[in-house]
């Protein structure tokens, strides 16, 4: 699959100054533009742990929002960009952060198409939800469960209202954007019947999209097309 600069200038290999081979190394981001539609699609590789505000282990396969967020503001920006395609494997990880960066996602204002493969859990929830539309393969799998806590908490009544306020959030924010209703996602959250070591619901590639959690079951190839569709119309609404 070619790989160009964004804006076709001097050199291939650097995009705004960036050189190319660094964006797939250091953050496994690409444009793909070798489609016969002669759009430009910048690629968005959500994987492992979402890295937030301390350091995950270095054996940790991690994205770290502080680089996913000022190359999100970059794609905003540039022109030449049509749209924007978020490929998620993700375990979760920084609860903030990665409603942050699911913010960031759903505040572009070009056609976004998230594909869930593997696994969008935890806080990958509301990330997978961020596109105008989502696809999960069949198999991927998606875990819904509440806000977890790790290591020493104080067990005052502050700290318990925060964290029910931010469990508000994701959820408020996943009902927004997906079809699912508030009291099916915290009925699922809630679920101890089915994780044995925790509470909340599994759901496989189709069970995603019955519940309206997901728009649609589908591979790389129907993401792509549909994103090639949601580009053709902002088009031709704006020649209209």
């Amino acid at each position: 699959m070619e790989v160009n600069n964004l804006d076709n200038k001097e050199s291939d290999s650097n995009i705004d100054g960036c050189n190319m081979d660094g964006l797939i190394k250091d953050f496994g981001q690409i444009i793909l533009n070798n489609n016969n539609k002669g759009y430009k699609i910048h690629l968005l590789n959500i994987i492992g742990e979402i890295e937030g505000h301390e350091n995950a282990a270095p054996v940790t396969k991690t994205s770290k929002y502080e680089h996913i967020i000022p190359l999100l503001a970059a794609v905003e920006e540039n022109q030449s960009i049509d749209g924007l395609l978020v490929i998620l494997n993700t375990i979760g990880g920084d609860v903030e952060s990665g409603l942050a960066i699911a913010e960031m996602i759903s505040s572009i204002s070009k056609p976004t198409v998230c594909l869930v493969l593997g696994g969008g859990h935890s806080i990958g929830v509301p990330l997978a939800v961020s596109g105008d539309v989502t696809f999960i393969v069949p198999t991927a799998t998606m875990i819904i469960h509440p806000i977890r806590v790790g290591g020493m908490v104080l067990g005052v009544k502050q700290n318990f209202e925060y964290i029910e306020r931010l469990q508000e959030r994701i959820i408020d924010f996943t009902v927004k954007h997906s079809n699912m209703d508030k009291s099916l996602m915290k009925e699922l959250m809630f679920n101890t019947k089915e994780l044995t070591k925790d509470i909340g619901s599994i759901l496989v590639g189709e069970q995603a999209v019955k519940c309206g959690l997901i728009d649609r079951v589908g591979g790389i190839n129907d993401a792509l097309n549909e994103l090639y569709d949601l580009i053709n119309q902002l088009k031709y609404n704006k020649l209209s």
